[in-house]
């Protein structure tokens, strides 16, 4: 959801300032008087000249009522906008510990560690170049993604079927996790082209 937001957000912001940037170009090279397009009188950039908000532009709802409850309810929403936006970015997705219970009470298991084990289980198997896992979610449901890297000769089928059956329950049976769902995702190695002569 939250990469979603971001590229939409993103998106929309470079284009608007593409969009600025291109109007006040045109208007700075005068390029619609040397193309000969007309403008819509209501236009801010008319030319070189022109400026984008006028005195009169700038100050005509200044004695209204309603024009600064309004003014500050929107820059006050925005701003929330950009609080939240920014504390969603530093919100932390992987997990740095799991708890895990044993006979004698919680102890805590680094959850690098785990990561390590798991993406060295995955790489030692038949026709894994390399691996990595990363441990998401929340600290008593956590959710692990892997990115395999397969060699050419490699089945992707039996791959995958051997990491859920072997690797993510090894690891979930070391955590003491009830379950551990998985995303592993699968590309293959890419070898230089050498010249044979």
């Amino acid at each position: 959801m939250l990469r979603v937001m971001n590229r939409l957000l993103l998106g929309l912001v470079g284009l608007t300032l593409l969009g600025t940037g291109l109007a006040a170009l045109a208007a700075a090279a005068d390029l619609p008087r040397r193309w000969g397009v007309t403008l819509p009188s209501r236009w801010a950039w008319q030319g070189p000249g022109s400026v984008l908000l006028s005195d009169a532009d700038r100050t005509q709802w200044r004695f209204e009522d309603w024009w600064w409850p309004v003014l500050f309810a929107v820059l006050g929403l925005l701003l929330g906008a950009a609080l939240w936006w920014l504390l969603a970015q530093a919100r932390r997705r992987r997990i740095s510990q799991l708890p895990v219970n044993g006979g004698a009470g919680v102890a805590l298991l680094r959850a690098s560690a785990l990561e390590e084990v798991t993406a060295a289980e995955a790489a030692a198997l038949p026709g894994v170049a390399g691996a990595h896992t990363v441990l998401a979610g929340r600290r008593s449901a956590p959710r692990a993604r892997m990115r395999l890297t397969l060699e050419p000769d490699a089945e992707p089928d039996e791959t995958v079927r051997r990491v859920h059956q072997e690797v993510l329950e090894n690891a979930r049976v070391s955590a003491g996790l009830a379950e551990l769902p998985a995303e592993v995702r699968l590309r293959s190695v890419r070898h230089r082209a050498e010249r044979v002569t």
